[in-house]
């Protein structure tokens, strides 16, 4: 019961409206820019770019700064090495064995720096879905695209410091406490993620699967949370907002009267690229207060700018979603149940 409410309750508002503004303008901008120069279909590199102007949300805005240089850092390596396996045609096997090793090195990566949204979630994300397209120009054209849109989520997000101009410096000291977690804590977490992304690619390869990252991806998110419940709460929310999004996804890209891309048949990409900006303000609006709801926005995101730089038949391809996100999110949920503390760091951790 427990579980089913949490389906239907909004955390509490904390400046949601102004960091999703951040977010989406740190997206519209490089994405308008695409679109301007008639390539819609690099939209999935400025997006990940862009989606720098998650982290530090709510912080001060020199700290903001730090905690967004190291999101920068963590997603320009998803796309770097996304795109290096792109250009290299490797395998499916292969981008497991990368995207589970990189998932433990981004989970401890997060862990060390208390990102905020924590894990690599969006690190793999963006590794999975830049080694799944063909990259249509230079490999490091691609990433610089993505670089650029990372620069410019850092200048949006350290804009609101003009009003005020005052220098709020972090001390060292809390930058060394922030990063002080018990080092066996942190590497239990990480094998969690290997374990589960792995786990999670592995069943989607012998499946048969053209879209393994999904399922990796889907599990690395239940273990985002602080917890046990909100993590197994979490993967619940993962697969009931992905599979609304998928509804969404259908509306748009089948061939019927009223779907966007049927009244406007001469502007197809444009169309796309144009919802794909648009869905990411109320992405970021849920995704601290409920992730069921963003995801619900998140998932047209990810298909549509999937869609743009590698179209596919609509039909299988939102089947292969909605059953990677559910054997991902299960084994996420699985591994969150199955490995835990030893019993003597969980009763110290709650004494404390």
């Amino acid at each position: 019961m427990a579980h089913a409410r949490a389906l239907h309750t909004l955390g509490p508002a904390n400046k949601d409206r102004i960091s999703a503004l951040r977010v989406g303008i740190s997206v519209a901008v490089p994405g308008v820019a695409l679109l301007v120069l008639g390539r819609p279909e690099l939209l999935i590199y400025a997006v990940f770019g862009g989606l720098t102007g998650m982290y530090g949300r709510t912080e001060p805005h020199q700290l903001r700064l730090l905690h967004q240089l190291q999101g920068a850092l963590l997603l320009l390596g998803g796309v770097s090495v996304g795109v290096t396996l792109s250009v290299n045609h490797i395998g499916s096997w292969g981008l497991v064995a990368v995207e589970a090793l990189l998932a433990g090195v981004g989970s401890w990566f997060s862990d060390r720096v208390r990102l905020k949204p924590g894990g690599p979630f969006f690190g793999i994300l963006a590794l999975g879905a830049c080694a799944s397209v063909p990259v249509a120009i230079p490999a490091y054209q691609a990433v610089l695209i993505a670089a650029a849109s990372a620069a410019f989520s850092l200048l949006v997000g350290f804009a609101g410091w003009l009003r005020s101009r005052r220098w709020r410096s972090v001390p060292l000291w809390k930058l060394r406490a922030a990063a002080s977690r018990r080092r066996a804590d942190i590497l239990i977490h990480a094998s969690r993620y290997v374990i589960a992304v792995g786990a999670a690619g592995a069943i989607g390869v012998l499946s048969g699967s053209v879209h393994p990252h999904w399922a990796m991806a889907a599990a690395a998110v239940p273990l985002a949370a602080p917890d046990t419940v909100t993590r197994v709460h979490r993967g619940i929310h993962r697969i009931v907002g992905t599979f609304l999004g998928l509804a969404i996804v259908a509306v748009v890209l089948f061939p019927w009267p009223l779907s966007p891309l049927q009244l406007v048949p001469d502007h197809t990409t444009t169309v796309l690229a144009l919802m794909v900006i648009a869905f990411q303000f109320p992405t970021e609006l849920f995704m601290a207060r409920h992730y069921g709801w963003a995801m619900v926005f998140f998932t047209p995101v990810i298909l549509l700018m999937t869609q743009l730089a590698a179209p596919a038949q609509p039909g299988p391809l939102i089947v292969d979603r909605a059953v990677e996100t559910f054997v991902g999110a299960g084994i996420g949920i699985l591994v969150v149940v199955a490995v835990r503390l030893p019993a003597r760091q969980f009763f110290s951790a709650r004494r404390r």
